[in-house]
């Protein structure tokens, strides 16, 4: 089996293990030309990023202009209104159970890392061609702007600019991140805090997996208690669609599924039809649940505030940037990297920290949002029943 035809994940596992392993016994002078990719490859990804939330915001902001009005609005403030509630629960649920999990000997663990690490032979500078909210506002303007013209000629070059954007990170930053993670374990070994950390790290994973099933539950439960159905049979309906998208780690892969099991729960078939592929794009909640919960592991793990009125703005923000991102693999993480920069102040290694993280928990919050989707066409269709949306 070759190397490329294993999962993100699989090469990402072992990216941490080399790392680890070849970490004890590298010399300096080797370790110094992973130091020296990863500080190109972390120029390139500052480059990248605002482009990455302007080619793919955009379009999708031009595409979901052009549905119907009423039911879209009603659609979209329900499916951001759940993901917004999801970054609460999980920042709540984070500052009150990882703290016993972090040991205080982790604390600043990055700056004994940069302490201790090579410096690289050379770095080249990258400037991006603007900051990540220009780009955010851009997109919304160039996206709006479509809709309110019906200008077929911009959205087709926004399309084709989007294409370029995903195939970009298909082709080159994806492959390149299981080097770049090594990199940074390479480093985290040589200071001696990798094995504390990741300990920290199992920790944390056990316990959004949980909070990934307390929120469908939670989920169920209200759009049970609207359609006045047992929630739990409706959430029995939908583990096929969980567990295909578990497999393909793709919402957008498993919408079919998605469709026939959330018809089979009693929805329409216009209603599932219009919500379900829509969702697919803009219900993001399995993915907050994992974002802010490791962003709050990393700056407990360094000592940095964590104020709630920091973290909402972040989850506000983190919700709008994140539209289109489940139709690229690993899109999620990308887009969301320009706002914890920005919003949070996370450097290379926080980044790299939460891109494994994030790929190690993938197809669960796949699964969390798949699923999730079937219960809020639950909820569309029965208030266009009432209301004649």
């Amino acid at each position: 089996m070759s190397i490329k035809s294993l999962g993100l994940l699989p090469r990402i596992l072992v990216a941490i293990a080399l790392g680890i392993v070849c970490g004890i016994w590298l010399p300096v002078s080797i370790v110094r030309i992973f130091s020296t990719f990863n500080s190109i490859f972390s120029e390139f990804l500052s480059f990248i990023i605002p482009l990455i939330i302007l080619g793919l915001v955009s379009p999708a902001i031009a595409d979901i202009g052009k549905k119907a009005k009423k039911l879209l609005l009603t659609t979209v403030a329900i499916a951001y209104g759940f993901t917004l509630i999801a970054g609460c629960v999980s920042y709540g649920i984070s500052i009150s159970s990882f703290p016993s999990l972090i040991d205080t000997q982790v604390n600043n663990f990055q700056t004994e890392v940069q302490s201790v690490s090579p410096e690289p032979f050379f770095t080249i500078s990258m400037p991006p061609l603007m900051n990540v909210m220009t780009a955010l506002i851009l997109a919304f303007t160039i996206g709006l702007g479509i809709t309110y013209i019906k200008g077929n000629r911009l959205q087709e070059v926004c399309n084709e600019f989007k294409d370029i954007i995903t195939r970009t990170i298909q082709s080159v930053i994806i492959p390149l991140l299981p080097i770049y993670i090594f990199g940074i374990f390479l480093n985290m070994t040589a200071s001696g805090e990798v094995f504390r950390v990741l300990k920290v790290f199992a920790g944390i994973i056990g316990i959004i997996f949980l909070l990934h099933i307390f929120w469908l539950i939670f989920l169920y439960a209200i759009a049970g208690i609207v359609v006045r159905k047992n929630p739990l049979l409706l959430l029995k309906r939908m583990l096929p669609a969980y567990f295909t998208a578990l497999g393909t780690q793709s919402s957008a892969a498993t919408i079919p599924i998605t469709l026939a099991q959330t018809v089979k729960n009693g929805v329409s078939e216009e209603i599932a039809g219009f919500v379900i592929p829509l969702c697919a794009t803009i219900h993001l909640s399995g993915s907050m649940l994992k974002i802010v919960a490791c962003a709050v592991a990393l700056m407990m793990m360094q000592g940095m505030s964590y104020d709630f009125n920091i973290f909402f703005g972040f989850i506000c923000m983190l919700g709008i940037t994140m539209v289109a991102a489940p139709g690229v693999p690993g899109g999620a993480i990308m887009a969301a990297l320009g706002v914890l920069a920005s919003m949070l102040g996370f450097t290379e290694t926080d980044q790299a920290l939460m891109i494994a993280l994030y790929i190690a928990m993938d197809s669960f919050g796949t699964a969390c949002n798949v699923t999730g989707d079937g219960s809020i066409a639950l909820i569309i269709d029965k208030l266009t029943s009432k209301r004649n949306l």
